[in-house]
């Protein structure tokens, strides 16, 4: 997932009214699109399961699958070896996360220039977390780029990445206000990203907001809405509160009526994740970004209930 959201979500969704999607879980028609996210395990079993559950994500023919890039560098290792097996192994298209933090300019571009002789050409330019841990202060690294902005430009000096960064409709916490916030991220798509991708949220509202606010500002790349599937509501709850991603009262009230029921849970989990998905294909959104946390079961049911997957390859 993406660097910290903010804590203005209250204010941001209210400037939107609620979109009238309800329980219908019907998109548009035509074809979605999806890329997702992995991230390196810890474990060796992690890291069987994460690769069984790559090969059910390749089936579902998603846009590219990206990893993600430890706190301070701290998965760079791990991360360039998943990748590499992803372009050997896969058909699916990986994107590298790749961070200021940690490391000189040299460094990260030698790191660039190594995914492209790999034959990458998705980068996911974030500035990346300290060191030290989230709520510890940003001190950029001497003699590294110090934002993602500048990240950017660096990689597009080298060559023609394709370059996604991040976005935040609650706002980025170390934000002075939300349009600072949307001056930050039309920095990093001028120096020349492709599109953002937005933290994870519950509300359609907040990001539908966020988009207009973006678009009123300038912005005019895409912005692709980044879902998380809520597999265990506890551990969402504690992801959205380390982020201040804010969770409606109504969601949590449906998670509630099924606590202790892995197969309700489940089934409830891949209505909300339709429900949300197919709210903002009806409101123009025709790509979406997954964060999995390495899980595949609850993503096939998601995209199963909005018909995106066939039947004989929706097992499992």
């Amino acid at each position: 997932m993406l660097m910290l959201a903010g804590p203005d979500a209250k204010a941001a969704a209210a400037a939107v009214p609620a979109p009238s999607c309800g329980p219908d879980r019907r998109p548009a028609a035509g074809r979605i699109g999806f890329s997702f996210e992995i991230f390196p395990p810890r474990t060796a079993q992690g890291e069987a399961q994460m690769w069984g559950a790559i090969a059910r994500m390749a089936a579902l023919d998603p846009a590219y699958i990206s990893v993600t890039y430890g706190a301070g560098g701290s998965t760079q290792t791990a991360t360039r070896d998943i990748v590499a097996r992803l372009q050997r192994e896969t058909a699916v298209p990986a994107a590298a996360h790749l961070t200021c933090v940690g490391a000189d300019r040299a460094s990260i571009d030698a790191i660039a220039r190594d995914y492209l002789a790999m034959g990458v050409r998705r980068i996911v330019a974030l500035r990346g977390d300290p060191s030290n841990g989230p709520g510890t202060a940003y001190v950029p690294h001497p003699g590294g780029y110090a934002y993602a902005a500048d990240l950017v430009a660096g990689l597009r000096r080298i060559a023609d990445f394709d370059i996604s960064v991040g976005a935040y409709p609650e706002v980025h916490p170390e934000a002075a206000d939300a349009a600072a916030d949307l001056d930050a991220l039309k920095r990093k798509l001028d120096a020349g990203a492709a599109r953002a991708i937005t933290q994870f949220f519950f509300d359609p509202a907040v990001f539908l907001n966020f988009r207009d606010r973006a678009r009123a500002a300038g912005i005019t790349q895409p912005i692709v809405p980044g879902i998380l599937p809520i597999a265990n509501f506890a551990k969402v709850q504690e992801f959205a509160g380390k982020c201040r991603a804010s969770i409606p009262a109504a969601l949590a009230g449906r998670f509630a009526k099924v606590a202790g029921n892995a197969a309700d849970t489940r089934k409830l989990a891949a209505e909300v994740g339709c429900e949300l998905i197919a709210c903002l294909n009806r409101h123009g959104e025709g790509e979406f970004h997954i964060y999995t946390l390495n899980q595949a079961g609850l993503l096939v049911d998601i995209l199963t209930g909005l018909g995106q997957v066939p039947a004989t390859r929706a097992a499992g």
